[in-house]
């Protein structure tokens, strides 16, 4: 199955370190981001692992639960988040699927045969509390990811769902951000009071709506 942006994602049950989780009962109304990992003890996950629970306050507070996901059991995951919590200084506080059988994995197209046909790729799929897909990052096994351009994205999302707005290059939250260009300049002033800047007629400024 290929998800594309937009797509509803699938349900599934699947056991975790949290015990069996029904993914759509578990996520409720909140936002998740699912993030896969090739096997456990592997030594990049290890560190991402570590920095997703230092940041898991930073999730909490825009309405999003995050979830990991490896293709081997719930016996092995425990005994790796012994050495997550050990070596980074943390502790593991969300659940780790355990994807024995590649069930998420096929669902969610995780396993890409040129790549590796026997472990998943390191994905990030940011849902928001639609059960839509908004955003797939797909990363190569050794490079590690960046969390913090993650909350980026999810800032961007969230404020651009509610307000008619883009967000720039490099943004982040506070900055200035781009008119949608669907709306004419005039009406785009009364619509955004914080003032615009028209650079070109269709590119067009204005303070962050919701700062």
């Amino acid at each position: 199955m290929t998800l594309r942006l937009g797509d509803t994602v699938p349900n599934f049950t699947q056991d975790s370190t949290a015990g069996p989780i029904d993914f759509y009962e578990w996520a409720g109304e909140s936002w998740v981001v699912l993030f896969s990992h090739p096997a456990d003890y592997t030594p990049v996950c290890t560190t991402e692992l570590g920095e997703v629970s230092r940041l898991k306050p930073e999730f909490e507070k825009r309405n999003v639960k995050v979830i990991a996901l490896s293709v081997d059991d719930v016996d092995s995951h425990n005994g790796w988040i012994g050495d997550i919590n050990e070596t980074q200084n943390t502790s593991v506080n969300y659940p780790i699927l355990a994807d024995a059988d590649k069930k998420v994995s096929d669902l969610y197209d995780m396993i890409h045969p040129n790549a590796n046909p026997k472990v998943t790729v390191r994905s990030v799929f940011i849902i928001d509390a639609e059960r839509k897909l908004r955003t797939v990052i797909t990363y190569p096994p050794s490079t590690g990811r960046n969390f913090s351009e993650i909350l980026r994205v999810i800032d961007s999302l969230q404020l651009t769902d509610h307000y008619q707005v883009a967000t720039p290059v490099n943004w982040q939250e506070g900055e200035d951000v781009v008119v949608a260009p669907t709306i004419p300049t005039e009406e785009a002033r009364q619509k955004f009071p914080k003032g615009v800047t028209e650079i070109k007629p269709y590119l067009r400024m204005t303070p962050q709506p919701n700062k």
